[in-house]
């Protein structure tokens, strides 16, 4: 089969690679879309440690069945199927207690770090173990499927959040997550979602999805403006979807007293954390990690349009032009959200 190899870092071929095989419990899905995630670019350089040469990258991703193992069963081939980012192991303490983004044995998909390697879905074909499959409506199209990963993350950060109905929201950060966060958060409950970016265009895009203002963070003091709109308090729930020291700081600030902030973001593996203005003003922070069981109402809501993908998908492109495609966005491309890969372009 063909496969998108990263050889060597910030080198990408498409070669020639083993078609994966499949155990007893396993599906063989012929990818029909797979999303460059911006943990991908991340890791393109190597500055993650979790994107080690030689792999297929590709964990956001959908196809159609190929081939089924022996004891698999609901699944066979011709089915459309998407699958979790995450291979959890179905048997530790925490897989029991149905948290399965937390397992012990987590594996991702398209990973390569010091413990193991799972190739992933830039290729023709991709096994993935029955248990973190799940069936797609036909009419969903791949590329909006391919997006359900992403969606999933933002619809778990809601679920994770304390919620009221009519409580002001505001979300840190309006790349990818952030766009999915406005829509879900507004789905949970929020009468009123406050978007903050640096980027004007994202701001547009925020708006358009949901958000009733957009505040661009270098041009206006945000905290300051969130405590207008909300009777001088501050914001219900705050969600940080970038992960530095500044994008934190501004949700704690954002937060009225006793409010919630929720981070999404992990851009930085440590940030300063305003430890003072947490307690005094009794805030709760909750940290939340993927998704845990949200695929099937993720499924749901893109295909009742309640969550809105089209308009983030910036190209959809083959294997062929995935390396120029990578390179583009590491560079930083103007504008550009998710880019799919569809392997059958020729």
């Amino acid at each position: 089969m063909k496969a998108m190899v990263l050889t060597e870092y910030q080198q990408l071929e498409v070669t020639d690679f083993e078609q994966p095989e499949i155990g007893p419990t396993d599906i063989l899905v012929q990818v029909r879309a797979c999303g460059i995630c911006g943990s991908d670019i991340h890791g393109y350089d190597g500055s993650t440690g979790r994107r080690i040469p030689p792999l297929v990258m590709g964990h956001e991703a959908a196809g159609v069945v190929a081939a089924v193992g022996d004891k698999v069963s609901g699944f066979q081939p011709g089915d459309h199927v998407t699958f979790d980012s995450t291979v959890s192991c179905g048997e530790c303490f925490f897989c029991r207690r149905g948290e399965i983004n937390l397992c012990d044995n987590r594996k991702v998909l398209g990973v390569s770090c010091d413990e193991y390697r799972r190739h992933g879905a830039f290729a023709e074909f991709v096994a993935v173990p029955q248990h973190i499959c799940y069936s797609l409506p036909k009419d969903l199209p791949f590329e909006h499927a391919a997006m359900i990963e992403a969606v999933s993350v933002a619809v778990h950060a809601a679920n994770r959040t304390p919620v009221s109905l009519g409580d002001t929201a505001v979300i840190v950060g309006s790349g990818m997550i952030g766009l999915l966060a406005i829509q879900a958060i507004r789905l949970a409950g929020c009468s009123q979602v406050i978007a903050v970016d640096l980027d004007p265009g994202r701001l547009e895009l925020a708006q358009q999805l949901g958000a009733d203002v957009g505040l661009k963070a270098d041009e206006v003091d945000v905290p300051a403006e969130v405590k207008k709109r909300t009777n001088g308090h501050g914001a219900d729930v705050v969600l940080e979807v970038v992960g530095t020291t500044v994008t934190v700081r501004t949700a704690v600030e954002c937060a009225r007293k006793g409010g919630a902030v929720t981070l999404v973001g992990n851009l930085s593996p440590t940030i300063e954390m305003p430890l003072q203005s947490v307690v005094t003003r009794e805030l709760s922070v909750f940290g939340t990690c993927a998704s845990s069981g949200e695929y099937p109402a993720c499924i749901d809501l893109l295909q009742k349009q309640a969550i809105r993908v089209e308009p983030l998908i910036t190209a959809k492109a083959s294997l062929q032009e995935g390396p120029a495609w990578f390179a583009r966005l590491y560079a930083g491309e103007p504008g550009a959200m998710k880019v799919i890969i569809d392997p059958t372009i020729e």
